[in-house]
């Protein structure tokens, strides 16, 4: 049994299931996926999830603006529209905020005010923060310890062990996506034999990062157990005994008996 910690059902290439949802997930199904986590990057997702948890009693969500989306018009949320947005009973996280750098160093500022909205957020409303970070991992840190983050994930994690560290310490969890399986991530692979396991997540971010062996396709759920084995090889642990204790992780975050 594997739980896709992140995925973004809305935005899956389905052409190869007739622009079907349905058959995507059934894939995954077949693959031994059981739970689907949807995750928002703008305020305009919400009908759309919102619709997909309530067709699909496997799938749940989160309410949250990404940081590269954050300038445009109408994508600043209040601490009260999220908890507003967070009553729905399938919606189980915050985010996905944090920082990214990489594409708009210029927007560091409404990024970071972006960010602290979201953490006070997740703690008024009791739900976990998902945390994406790129080239800004000492302003996220710093960010979470200064306004007291209190649970939450840094998910598709790249980063080093420093940076793995502070979060840990700060009670978040870390996952991993496809990244994990590529041949150039040997530091990210040192990191992940590193986080203990009661913190581990897998995920597949998809329709972004396609593991190995599908690398260079549009990712999915159904190859998430591609990701647990990468994970595996390095822990030197069966793909399976990571299926178990990350859908225990993922069920002791987000506060769902799976």
């Amino acid at each position: 049994m594997f739980i896709d910690s992140h995925c973004h059902l809305d935005r899956l290439d389905l052409q190869a299931y007739q622009g079907n949802l349905a058959l995507a997930l059934q894939a995954a199904r077949e693959q031994g996926v059981s739970h689907f986590l949807t995750v928002s990057v703008e305020l305009d997702d919400y009908p759309v999830l919102s619709a997909f948890t309530e067709q699909y009693s496997d799938v749940s969500m989160s309410v949250g603006v990404h940081p590269s989306d954050v300038a445009e018009a109408n994508q600043q949320p209040t601490v009260e529209l999220l908890c507003q947005l967070a009553k729905h009973p399938k919606v189980v996280a915050i985010g996905e905020t944090g920082l990214d750098y990489h594409y708009h160093p210029e927007q560091a500022a409404v990024q970071q005010q972006s960010f602290i909205t979201h953490i006070l957020a997740s703690k008024q409303c009791a739900k976990p923060l998902i945390v994406h970070t790129r080239e800004a991992r000492k302003d996220t840190i710093d960010l979470l310890k200064a306004h007291q983050a209190e649970q939450g994930v840094l998910h598709c994690f790249t980063e080093d062990w420093d940076t793995a560290k502070a979060a840990l310490d700060l009670g978040f969890y870390i996952s991993f996506s496809g990244i994990v399986s590529f041949a150039n991530a040997k530091e990210l692979r040192e990191v992940a034999a590193k986080v203990p396991l009661d913190r581990i997540l897998i995920e597949t971010d998809s329709p972004y990062l396609a593991p190995v062996p599908y690398r260079g396709k549009k990712n999915e759920p159904r190859y998430l157990p591609a990701v647990a084995k990468a994970v595996a090889e390095v822990r030197g642990l069966h793909f399976e005994e990571i299926a178990q204790i990350t859908s225990a992780n993922f069920g002791r975050l987000f506060g769902i008996n799976i």
